[in-house]
């Protein structure tokens, strides 16, 4: 990856990002032993399906936009340094995950750390898009802090 990004660019890795979490979760709905944890992550996948659509719709408005800060250089190389700590960036990572996790237990913790993760890269995302594009990626935060509350709800079910 290049020293800086351009806003487009992060706004791609989120793509990356919720297509991994679609593949890892359509996989993991294949290995669940129970009704309720299957229908959590079919739900989930659904989910990121619809995240990639907005992620899509907002690239023409982050092209050319930059953010505001007082030193724009260090706002991107923060973003680089998120982007290269999350796994969920490379190409098909979420399937080559889910198909190696051998218990649910194990797939739910690793699905909690995703979203996590997704919460942390895409509040960062929030300042590379203009004002009004800003209440779409809090939406995005938000049902990704539900999906946490919902993967904790099924953690005890296994």
């Amino acid at each position: 990856m290049a020293a800086n990004f351009a806003g487009s660019e992060i706004v791609e890795l989120g793509i990356q990002i919720e297509k991994n979490g679609r593949d890892f979760y359509n996989i993991l709905a294949g290995k669940a032993n129970n009704k309720k944890i299957t229908q959590t992550f079919i739900y989930l996948a659904k989910e990121e399906d619809g995240h990639i659509k907005v992620f899509n719709d907002l690239l023409n408005s982050v092209s050319k936009y930059e953010p505001v800060e007082a030193y724009p250089e260090e706002y991107f190389a923060y973003m680089h340094i998120l982007a290269d700590e999350y796994v969920f960036i490379q190409n098909n990572k979420g399937t080559e995950l889910a198909q190696k996790i051998n218990t649910i237990t194990d797939a739910i913790k690793m699905a909690i750390e995703f979203e996590k993760d997704s919460i942390l890269f895409f509040e960062g995302m929030k300042k590379l898009v203009n004002q009004k594009d800003q209440k779409i990626i809090e939406d995005l935060i938000s049902q990704e802090q539900n999906h946490l509350r919902q993967l904790s709800a099924i953690k005890n079910i296994t």
